[in-house]
């Protein structure tokens, strides 16, 4: 089959606009003798609208789900204001009415990003499950926008919705256990190893093309097959699963289950934790 780890949410819909249609006819000549009176003068394009106008009609979430689509289709780089503007049929000063630059404009994207994680864990669960939430839950955020994990990376951690995020973190961490010390690095080790499961997908390649993607798979696995195998049995027998991503879904489930049976055998192997062992 073939297999791309996110042709699915790159294909999806383009968010609404909260805008007027772009493409109205030009303005008409004074109307003539014959006309009514009242007979109103057609709108300009909205590209042609002031910006005080198009500010009012195209929304600052409209800008950031718009910046989204453009960046999980073609990735970062090809996210700028000019570009931008073109997408949402505006001109560019339209859109420093809602962003002054694209430092501000990426800012606002890593935030949504955050705000998608689902920090509503179940608090009669077992910690390490409300951990596990947690983390499937930035994975699936990952997983759905392949621009996330490198603007993740980069970006400002100490927005409100990336310090709530961290903040649910901690508290299932101390509900364990753990002192502030071990859920920092927890914490903190939780949220790259998000990022390298998504980064570390066979395919990986935000600005890759389907077709692209599923050469560089082929010319991969070639290589590892044609290894020397009385130098490299162990790559050349598994040239396949180390290049393949015909199930990403067991790729994410083994790295989580990983790292969670990691941190619980941190908290049971730790005398100053005896709380933290799983029930």
């Amino acid at each position: 089959m073939t297999c791309t780890a996110y042709s699915c949410q790159v294909m999806a819909t383009k968010p609404a606009l909260d805008m007027a249609p772009a493409g109205t006819p030009e303005p008409t000549a004074a109307p003539s003798a014959s006309l009514p009176a009242e007979a109103p003068a057609a709108e300009p394009p909205l590209a042609e609208v002031p910006p005080d106008t198009q500010r009012v009609r195209l929304s600052k979430a409209a800008v950031v789900g718009r910046a989204i689509a453009l960046a999980d289709a073609e990735g970062l780089d090809a996210l700028t204001i000019r570009r931008l503007a073109q997408e949402l049929g505006v001109t560019p000063m339209a859109l420093y009415w809602h962003f002054r630059n694209k430092e501000e404009l990426l800012t606002g994207v890593a935030e949504q990003f955050w705000s998608e994680i689902d920090t509503d864990v179940d608090g009669a669960a077992p910690w390490p499950a409300q951990l596990r939430a947690l983390l499937e839950s930035l994975v699936q955020v990952l997983r759905a926008h392949p621009s996330a994990s490198q603007l993740l990376i980069a970006g400002d951690k100490h927005s409100p919705a990336a310090l709530e995020a961290t903040e649910v973190t901690l508290e299932v961490l101390r509900r364990g256990g753990f002192d502030p010390l071990h859920a920092s690095a927890v914490a903190r080790n939780a949220l790259w190893t998000g990022l390298m499961l998504a980064m570390s997908e066979p395919g990986y390649g935000p600005s890759l093309s389907e077709a692209d993607r599923a050469e560089h798979q082929r010319r991969s696995r070639i290589q590892l097959a044609m290894l020397p195998p009385d130098r490299y049995p162990r790559l050349v027998e598994a040239a396949e699963p180390m290049t393949g991503c015909d199930d990403p879904d067991f790729h994410y489930r083994f790295g989580i289950g990983v790292f969670i049976r990691g941190v619980q055998a941190t908290a049971e192997q730790h005398e100053s934790m005896p709380a933290a062992r799983e029930e």
